[in-house]
């Protein structure tokens, strides 16, 4: 994946194939930017006193660094591989690995459409990369709300692609959410009413909810939605039926909730 921007900016982290390991330092190609080489200085390669680069670096190591400072003038990019930390590394390295899926997608949308990738970027990456910040994340919302491509202004023969590329071969992202209810009914056919109770929760919109009986009273909720903020909610709703429930009958509820999955 090559970024549409020739360089870099101050403070972003890169994706490097290190090329060339010296004593002072190493030459590292930066594999999202085309044909941009940066630099990390023998003192930003490790946090304390580095007696062997090589025992850091070697050359054809991927490696995640920070860009210190970048000349346009010289073509020149200074990196730093200490001020990287592992989960800052994680997180890059999949954005990177999303993004070049990323352009595999578009390539096939483009032959789909009868396209060039020239074209496909001009007439559909840009406006994608416009409305949803990545192009990765624009396949992958497009699999959540293919409605939402209105918005970008696609031509129909470029959404209808998109939309086929994207359910073909993006999995939409799942949150899961539980918590803990204890459910009790006094009457003799109270467990009738609490099962009945606990049905009417499940039924809420096309939300995935299950419950499962723990011991009695208790029972869990599990939530799964595309984001939490959508699961919190179904959640709510889902408690909130199953309490007007259970008080109809006479019965009564707690509910609290449990860590993120």
């Amino acid at each position: 994946m090559v970024h549409k921007a020739e360089f870099p900016e101050v403070g972003d982290l890169v994706v490097c194939t290190v090329s060339n390991v010296k004593n002072f330092g190493a030459f590292c190609n930066l594999d999202e930017y085309e044909a941009k080489e940066g630099f990390i200085h023998v003192r930003d390669v490790a946090t304390g006193w580095v007696k062997y680069i090589r025992d850091h670096v070697r050359e054809g190591q991927k490696i995640v660094c920070k860009v210190l400072a970048v000349d346009l003038d010289r073509g020149h990019i200074d990196l730093s591989l200490k001020q990287v930390n592992e989960h800052q590394k994680r997180e890059k390295v999949q954005e990177w690995k999303n993004e070049k899926k990323a352009d595999k997608l578009l390539e096939i949308v483009s032959d789909k459409v009868g396209k060039s990738m020239e074209e496909a970027w001009a007439e559909a990456g840009e406006k994608l990369i416009e409305e949803y910040g990545t192009l990765y994340n624009a396949f992958e919302q497009v699999t959540i709300a293919p409605e939402s491509l209105k918005e970008t202004g696609l031509d129909k023969k470029w959404a209808a692609a998109v939309i086929e590329v994207a359910k073909e071969n993006i999995q939409a992202p799942i949150v899961t959410i539980d918590g803990l209810l204890e459910v009790t009914n006094p009457k003799g056919d109270g467990v009738d009413h609490v099962k009945k109770a606990l049905a009417a929760g499940k039924d809420v919109d096309d939300s995935a909810i299950d419950i499962h009986y723990i011991g009695a009273p208790r029972y869990r909720i599990t939530v799964s939605a595309t984001d939490y903020k959508e699961a919190e909610q179904e959640m709510k709703a889902a408690v909130q039926k199953i309490a007007v429930a259970v008080e109809k009958t006479g019965g009564s509820l707690s509910f609290k909730r449990k860590e993120e999955k």
